[in-house]
């Protein structure tokens, strides 16, 4: 199976290229790093990813980026970052990737927990997450040729100490585990769910 995955050089992309390259054909996508870069808030550096990668079988994204502010700081123009990097962007990788995919062929994004477990200063973040869970949930009956969609919504990971103060009380998951989503999702049958790692 050819894979695209983007967001294949960060702290979860890593892990889960690594996983599925043992027995996949791997194509590593990062935004200054990887066998191709992209940037995904601009939809002809995402067309030319897809022209350079050729036709494919699956695409992960552990992409995209959104503000932590409290909502008294919170401007339009803060909260929109969020919705143009990690909403918009994991958005038109399918989108656009549908043009490219091999029938049968599947997405997984990535969304989170704050979309259904807020903490302070996230709103801008559950409000992206709960939009790409949205998205998968009502493009998976529209996608043709048999291609599926899912998103994986994880939380805070063992990986990433720096967050654990953020998310109180929240028990950090393995890599191993949100891994195994990535697994499900992408060799699975399943198409248009909200794969919870909590």
């Amino acid at each position: 199976m050819k894979i695209i995955i983007v967001g294949a050089t960060g702290t979860l992309g890593k892990k889960v290229s690594d996983a599925f390259a043992k027995k996949h054909e791997v194509i590593r996508v990062g935004n200054t790093k990887g066998d191709i870069q992209v940037d995904i808030t601009n939809e002809d550096s995402i067309r030319a990813m897809f022209e350079k990668a050729g036709s494919f079988d699956a695409l992960i994204s552990t992409s995209g980026k959104g503000p932590f502010a409290p909502i008294k700081q919170m401007t339009g123009e803060v909260f929109k970052s969020g919705l143009l990097d990690k909403l918009l962007g994991q958005v038109n990788l399918v989108l656009i990737g549908q043009h490219y995919i091999n029938k049968g062929g599947s997405f997984t994004l990535t969304s989170g927990i704050l979309a259904d477990q807020p903490v302070a200063a996230g709103a801008a973040l559950s409000a992206v997450n709960g939009g790409l869970n949205s998205f998968a949930i009502a493009a998976a009956p529209e996608l043709e040729n048999g291609i599926r969609i899912n998103a994986v919504s994880p939380n805070v990971v063992e990986d990433s100490p720096a967050y654990f103060d953020s998310f109180p009380g929240e028990i950090p998951v393995t890599m191993d585990k949100v891994v195994k989503a990535y697994e499900k999702s992408t060799l699975g049958i399943i198409t248009g769910q909200i794969i919870k790692v909590y």
